[in-house]
């Protein structure tokens, strides 16, 4: 019954797997494999500029890259414990980083090997990081349920917001708004207003704990991917920013926790997709307004 059940769910997305393989019918040599950033586990990825990205890993350290030739260009080490995330404004030469150690720095992508700031302030694992488009500010997420704002200029802290049960698990700027979405262990997403730190929308809850969070480029909708197990739930929501009253669509069809979703980059002749990634092993790629079903 099982393979039954996966083989008519198969057919609505691509799957990418490590051996370079696209489904059964991508060319063989689809993917790239770079030299290793890192000397342990990769722990989160995010695009730097058009032809960079930035990395962190179990082995403390934040990585730059380039998506071209494959080489590691810059190596940051100071955080004590594992780099939990990292994130970067959009063409910025800044790269922020957060740990099991409890702080967050910046690094500057011309500078030197060390930090430039440090935001210290929470009181266990930095799970959330969004910077503002203008990487003037800082937004911070933890396990300790709360949401920080910070001048990066100064390191000052602006605001600090508590929820009970609010294990952050991610944050993502909305693109051209003051608002930052978040995602939380307590099966909610919260769209916060950054400028007075206040809760402006939370959705409505989930059956699982939300475990990341994406907006599209045109700041009107948001993912978010749940936890799941033997099939049920890991599923990908899709909302409208606009009208706040309930999900649009959803993704089904992962068998484990879905760890990550992301809105493509558009192309002239494509229609809008989005990927997740999955503790099953799988990457896919759906159809944003059909979820794979067109």
């Amino acid at each position: 019954t099982m393979g039954k059940l996966q083989s008519k769910i198969s057919f609505h997305t691509t799957k990418y797997r490590a051996d370079g393989s696209v489904g059964q019918t991508g060319p063989a040599g689809a993917s790239r494999e770079h030299s290793p950033a890192h000397t342990d586990a990769v722990t989160s990825v995010a695009a730097l500029q058009p032809d960079l990205c930035v990395s962190g890993g179990r082995d403390k350290s934040v990585a730059v890259s380039s998506w071209r030739s494959g080489a590691a260009l810059r190596r940051f080490t100071g955080h004590e414990r594992e780099v939990t995330k990292v994130t970067s404004a959009l063409d910025s030469n800044r790269v922020f980083s957060a740990s099991r150690d409890k702080t967050v720095m910046m690094w500057e992508l011309h500078g030197t090997s060390g930090p430039s700031q440090h935001f210290p302030g929470h009181d266990l694992v930095v799970t959330g990081l969004a910077v503002s488009p203008d990487a003037s500010l800082l937004c911070t997420g933890s396990r300790d349920n709360t949401v920080c704002k910070w001048d990066t200029e100064t390191g000052e802290c602006l605001g600090r917001a508590a929820i009970s049960r609010n294990l952050v698990t991610h944050l993502c700027w909305v693109p051209g708004e003051p608002y930052v979405i978040q995602t939380s262990e307590d099966k909610t997403i919260r769209v916060w207003d950054s400028r007075e730190l206040q809760v402006a929308h939370t959705f409505p809850a989930k059956q699982h704990i939300q475990t990341c969070c994406d907006v599209s480029q045109d700041g009107r909708y948001c993912l978010s991917s749940s936890s799941g197990s033997a099939g049920h739930g890991a599923e990908a929501t899709l909302w409208d920013l606009r009208q706040t009253r309930g999900r649009v669509c959803e993704y089904k069809g992962h068998f484990q926790t879905t760890t990550a979703c992301v809105f493509l980059p558009r192309g002239p002749a494509l229609a809008p997709s989005i990927a997740t990634s999955s503790s099953d092993s799988t990457v896919k790629v759906w159809d944003q307004d059909t979820a794979g079903r067109g």
